[in-house]
């Protein structure tokens, strides 16, 4: 079978040691490409195939992730999970199985250990080898300020093996030593070493909270360990395409208008 992507085809590689060969392609809107031995497994919530080949075996059902019984399907969809996972195996030779950005940004592979846990961003989780597990890390109601009322939650990443996150935007990473901080607007958190403490605070100043910025809350993320921001926010992408997708006004549910034409 002969591949073709723009700008060449990298080479699966295992750079995280785990023994599942992986390649990420593309650049503003990448796919993660995994490719499974005999035996091998990656899981994924629900929906989030892309494409593989018919040597991979796909099954679905409520455990998988850490999350067995109901308490556990609960935990995980509180944290931003679906309820059902996906597992995909290749038991009769070499598969590849694909997972596809959902917003531009960066796909980023992370080694997961008893030695290194990860938080990332309610909706950041992309795919992980089967012994990584995913739970509700952090959750905390902040008002209409942030997400639209929704509150703020994180998902804790832990386990043995690799998971692949999706970032929205550039990426840019910051190594705090123990004691240093940095205040960041919580959408444009994507992933941090869960060693760093987090620190919800109120953004100070009346004129501030009122016409300084779009939330009255800001993250305090304090050293030791990594923090991986996100420069897009999914919040911040809807205002500025709100103009554009204006629905219709004569309140039958005509469809809608993008840039002056009216579709639907």
């Amino acid at each position: 079978m002969a591949e073709h992507v723009d700008e060449g085809l990298p080479d699966f590689s295992d750079s995280e040691s785990t023994g599942v060969a992986h390649r990420v392609l593309g650049t503003v809107l990448p796919v993660l490409e995994v490719r499974l031995q005999p035996g091998q497994s990656v899981i994924s919530q629900g929906g989030e195939m892309s494409w593989m080949t018919p040597s991979v075996t796909m099954s679905t059902h409520t455990s998988g992730a850490g999350g067995a019984g109901l308490a556990g399907v609960f935990k995980r969809a509180v944290a931003g999970g679906t309820i059902f996972m996906s597992e995909f195996t290749s038991p009769g030779g070499v598969g590849v199985v694909a997972f596809a950005a959902k917003m531009p940004g960066r796909i980023r592979a992370i080694d997961v250990s008893a030695q290194r846990e990860y938080m990332v961003s309610r909706h950041g989780f992309l795919a992980a080898t089967s012994a990584v597990t995913l739970n509700l890390g952090f959750q905390q109601k902040l008002g209409a300020g942030v997400f639209s009322g929704n509150g703020f939650i994180l998902q804790r990443i832990a386990g043995e093996g690799t998971a692949w996150i999706e970032l929205s935007g550039e990426l840019v990473t910051y190594d705090l030593a123990a004691g240093e901080s940095m205040l960041v607007h919580p959408g444009h958190i994507g992933l941090f070493d869960a060693t760093v403490q987090l620190d919800i605070q109120m953004v100070k100043g009346i004129k501030n909270m009122l016409f300084g910025a779009d939330t009255i809350f800001l993250a305090k993320l304090t050293g030791p360990g990594s923090i991986y921001l996100q420069t897009m926010t999914i919040p911040g992408l809807a205002h500025s395409l709100a103009p554009y997708l204006a629905t219709s006004e004569n309140g039958n549910g005509g469809g809608m208008s993008i840039g002056g034409f009216k579709i639907g």
